[in-house]
């Protein structure tokens, strides 16, 4: 990722040969001070320009994956059918997408990474396009699909481009543009659907893509090119059925799962039991047989890295934060506080503008600080921001929620760029394509957790909160019958109403009060939960490499 202190060295005995595909992980040409042919290939065009087209793909991918969660009521309403029914525009997304990323390296080789990205592009603005035109739910979600198909090849590809197109020296900064699409773009998406389905209609929030998608397509086409070393691997490959089949049981029932759980009561349902078995299965078998398998659709051989390996769980662990505390607090907003989708949004969109603020100034510390430092720094500040958010009432105010999520996107602007520095450190550079599919895998597949987790959580503190509460309301406690008296008197007072009537809606009022406290309690417990979660994580990043972003050797 960024070049390192031990990056040097590193890079030279991970196998980067002079034609780039040298080696089963050992030593290659291009090491101790001598130039391999992959370390004097540039690309024709600005490297800078480069990683901002190629990221404005992934952002627009990244974009489409929260924006339309608030346009489900509105699209529901248009198509005739329930919001249950709305929501499966949103799970056959997320299901084809969760396929595709780990095999995404896959069709890279038979087709040439910049191809296979242009036509990602190229079919996912189409599908877009198909999907704001929509006449039935059924077209919806079937455009959906195949959206999340094509879309599913955009990030990993968008990660290694970069990967190959900057030195070592420099890809810190440029994985700090990459963050951008990662680590804002979800954040922003409620915002912007909001607005959109408010003010216009939701098939904006599907035909905003085609005008992006169309420049986007040119610019790649004029600016991004394959390297020396993955045009040679472009051609005729053997395909792993076995493999294939296995990941997108394991991974498409899976998302399924995360996605439909809470609306089918997680392991109540039989239809959810079902899906987490084949889930089991299918992630079970897929990766016995991507260990021994000969040829397998995407090389699991770079998780012996142990900065990758690492860098994949705490990657993981970043996005079950990021995600879970990401739909809390909006969540909250629309629920408990009555805010409109778009006012819950704009309680998220000041963090998203610290975190761009926040990136680049986290890039020029890299050099000077040990990267695994900064992610320490990270995690503890997320602990931090979220015991900050233990303090939430009832009556909490929007400049009070809007700090809460701004103390936590200052801690994510701590994580997302150094985790990516120090997974990529030592992986070889053959592998950079699995890689990159492998660990956005980890990102979205634990995003996806984090939300499902966050959800079911929320539900099942409020019922032991309120199952806790419920011993205080009742005429056996003094502060109940007292609360309960003085409601009385103000309802006769004020409304008019009989002391017998009056009893009965002050009665209501203090159940309402009830719910409400039990509610907001439960969050309170889920932002202790993430917090000691980060806390627990800390200790992992002293696992990896000391390194710092520029330089000599690891200190």
């Amino acid at each position: 990722m960024s070049s390192t202190h031990a990056d040097a060295p590193a890079e030279g005995n991970h196998g980067k040969s002079g034609n780039g595909r040298n080696d089963g992980g050992g030593n290659g040409g291009g090491k101790n001070g001598n130039p391999s042919r992959d370390d004097t290939w540039r690309p024709a065009a600005n490297p800078w320009l480069i990683a901002i087209v190629v990221t404005l793909a992934a952002f627009m991918e990244v974009l489409d994956t929260t924006i339309v969660n608030v346009a489900l009521p509105h699209i529901a309403g248009t198509m005739s059918a329930s919001y249950d029914e709305a929501t499966w525009t949103l799970t056959s997304y997320l299901v084809a997408n969760g396929i595709v990323l780990p095999i995404s390296a896959f069709f890279g080789r038979v087709l040439g990474r910049k191809r296979y990205f242009v036509i990602c592009i190229i079919a996912f603005t189409i599908c877009s396009f198909l999907c704001g035109i929509a006449t039935n739910l059924g077209q919806l979600i079937v455009f959906r699909l195949l959206q999340g198909f094509f879309g599913g090849g955009l990030q990993p590809n968008q990660q290694s481009i970069i990967l190959d197109t900057f030195p070592a020296s420099q890809r810190g900064r440029a994985f700090s543009i990459s963050a951008v699409a990662i680590v804002v773009a979800p954040v922003l998406g409620p915002t912007l659907g909001g607005w959109i389905t408010d003010n216009f209609t939701w098939r904006w929030v599907f035909l905003l893509n085609v005008p992006v998608g169309i420049l986007t397509s040119i610019a790649v086409m004029q600016f991004v090119e394959d390297p020396p070393w993955e045009r040679k691997r472009t051609g005729k490959v053997s395909i792993d059925y076995i493999g294939i089949g296995l990941i997108s049981i394991g991974l498409g029932c899976l998302q399924v799962m995360l996605d439909r759980g809470e609306d089918d009561d997680w392991f109540g349902s039989n239809f959810i039991r079902i899906f987490t078995v084949l889930a089991v299965v299918g992630i079970g078998g897929a990766i016995t047989w991507l260990l021994y398998t000969k040829k397998p659709v995407v090389d699991l051989r770079c998780m012996k890295d142990r900065n990758f390996a690492l860098g994949c769980a705490a990657i993981a662990a970043f996005a079950v934060i990021l995600y879970g505390s990401a739909v809390l607090v909006p969540q909250l907003a629309q629920q408990q506080l009555g805010y409109t989708a778009t006012l819950a949004g704009l309680v998220l969109s000041p963090g998203a503008i610290l975190i761009t603020m926040e990136i680049p100034i986290i890039s020029r510390l890299m050099p000077y600080v040990q990267t695994r430092s900064l992610l320490s720094i990270g995690f503890m500040l997320m602990a931090l921001a979220l015991v900050y958010a233990h303090t939430l009432t009832p009556d909490v105010d929007y400049d009070t929620l809007v700090k809460m999520r701004s103390a936590q996107s200052l801690a994510i602007g701590f994580l997302f760029v150094p985790i990516t520095t120090l997974a990529y450190l030592t992986v070889p550079q053959r592998l950079h394509n699995d890689a990159s599919a492998i660990f956005t895998m980890c990102r979205n597949v634990a995003g996806s957790i984090g939300i499902s987790l966050s959800t079911a959580l929320i539900r099942e503190r409020s019922q032991a909160r309120m199952a806790h509460l419920a011993e205080h309301m009742t005429p056996l406690s003094q502060n109940y019958s007292d609360a309960l008296a003085r409601n009385t008197q103000s309802v006769m007072d004020y409304v008019g109403q009989p002391h017998a009537q009056a009893a009965q809606t002050a009665t209501g009022h203090l159940y309402q009060t009830f719910v409400s406290q039990a509610t907001i309690l439960a969050y309170v417990d889920v932002f202790a939960m993430l917090a000691i979660f980060c806390i627990l994580c800390i200790p992992l990043t002293f696992f990896f490499s000391p390194a710092k972003a520029s330089g000599g050797g690891a200190h």
